[in-house]
C-alpha cells in the first residue's frame, strides 16, 4: 500500500502525476481548521504533507500522528514551526538552491526601479502627462558606481553582489553571522559590521530569513544610521524591517527611498501608507515568481518528499538533527 500524502497545493499535471505514482494522495484547499476537520481521517492517517503558503504548528501536528515529512514548496520555512515538527521527528524540507537566480534579477530590478523612479514616471506617462521633456523633479539617482551593502550573504546574496560587481561596477560591501571568503575574492567584497554598512552603503538590501534574532532588526535606530540619499531593498522577509519605522523614515526623509518585494503582512493592506508614497515601489513577494521557477521549485518540493519519504535527507532538510 502507497504511503498517505496530503496536497495542498496546486501542482502541474506532470508532477501530480509523479506524486501519485508514490503516494495516496489526498488533495486540499487549504489548511485551515475547517478543512482539517473535513478529512480528518486522510489527516490522521497522512505520513507526507506538500504544500506551502500554510501555517504548521502544534494545532494542525495533532490531528497527524502518523507524519514523518513535511515538504514546502519555498525556501523559507517562517510558516513552520520547526521546533514542534523536530520533537515530534519529523522532516521538514525545502527549496533552497531553485530560485537563487530568480530571486537576485528581482532584487537588482528593485534597486533600478526604485533609483530612476521607474513605476512613478511609467504611470506619470500612461497619464498623459508628458508634454514636454522632464525637468530635475522626476530625476532619479545612478545605480552604477554606487555602494551597494548586502544584508545576508546567502546564495541569494552572492547572486546578487555578483550583477552589482560585475554589471553595474557597484563596491560590495556585507554583513552576515561570519566571513564570506568567495564574496570577498570573486567581488572584492568588504565585511563589516552592521551599523557601518547602514552609514556607508548607498543602497541597503535585506537577504534575510525570519528569525527571532532578525525580526525587527532594521527599525527606528538603525534606519537613523542611513544616508539621507541612501535607498533600502528588501527581498529577504518582511518582519525583519520595523515596517512603521520605516513610514516614519520615508516620510521624514531619514532614507531617500524603498523598493519592497516583502511586508510584515501580506498581502499588503489597501491602506498602507506605502502605497501612497511615490518613493516607494512596492511588488506582490513576485521575487520567485517566474514560470520556469515555480516549476522547479515544485518539482524540488516533489523530488525532496520522495527522497526524505524513502530516508533520504541528505540534502534540503532544515532539521536533520531531529531525525536521529
Amino acid at each position: 500500500m502507497k504511503p498517505s500524502v496530503i496536497l495542498y497545493k496546486t501542482l502541474p499535471d506532470d508532477l501530480l502525476s509523479r506524486v501519485e505514482e508514490h503516494f495516496s494522495v489526498t488533495r486540499v484547499p487549504d489548511l485551515r481548521p475547517e478543512t482539517v476537520a473535513q478529512h480528518a481521517q486522510a489527516f490522521a492517517r497522512a505520513e507526507g504533507l506538500l504544500g506551502s503558503s500554510e501555517k504548521v504548528g502544534p494545532a494542525l501536528l495533532e490531528k497527524m500522528p502518523a507524519l514523518r515529512v513535511s515538504s514546502t514548496i519555498s525556501v523559507g520555512y517562517d510558516n513552520f514551526d520547526v521546533d514542534a515538527l523536530s520533537a515530534r521527528h519529523i522532516a521538514l524540507m525545502h527549496t533552497p538552491t531553485v530560485l537563487t537566480e530568480t530571486v537576485a534579477d528581482t532584487l537588482m530590478a528593485l534597486m533600478l526601479t526604485t533609483a530612476r523612479r521607474v513605476v512613478e514616471v511609467a504611470e506619470w506617462v500612461k497619464q498623459g502627462k508628458w508634454t514636454k521633456s522632464i525637468g530635475p523633479e522626476r530625476f532619479g539617482t545612478d545605480v552604477h558606481h554606487k555602494t551597494l551593502g548586502i544584508v545576508g550573504m546567502g546564495r541569494i546574496g552572492l547572486a546578487l553582489a555578483q550583477r552589482a560587481h560585475f554589471g553595474f561596477d557597484m563596491p560590495i560591501l556585507y554583513n552576515a553571522r561570519s566571513h564570506h571568503p568567495q564574496a570577498e575574492e570573486r567581488f572584492n567584497a568588504r565585511y563589516c559590521p552592521l551599523d557601518t554598512l547602514l552609514r556607508e552603503a548607498d543602497f541597503v538590501c535585506i537577504v534575510l530569513p525570519l528569525t527571532a534574532q532578525t525580526h525587527h532588526l532594521i527599525n527606528a535606530e538603525k534606519l537613523a544610521l542611513m544616508k539621507p540619499s541612501a535607498i533600502l531593498i528588501n527581498g529577504g522577509r518582511g518582519p525583519v524591517v520595523d515596517e512603521a519605522a520605516l513610514i516614519d523614515a520615508l516620510n521624514n526623509k531619514v532614507i531617500h527611498a524603498a523598493g519592497l518585494d516583502v511586508f510584515e503582512r501580506e498581502p499588503l493592506a489597501p491602506d498602507s501608507p506605502l502605497l501612497s508614497m511615490p518613493n516607494v515601489v512596492a511588488l506582490p513577494h513576485i521575487g520567485s515568481a517566474t514560470h520556469e521557477t515555480r516549476y522547479n521549485m515544485a518539482a524540488c518540493a516533489v523530488d525532496n518528499l520522495i527522497n526524505a519519504m524513502q530516508g533520504n535527507v541528505a540534502q534540503n532538510c532544515v532539521n536533520p538533527q531531529a531525525l536521529k
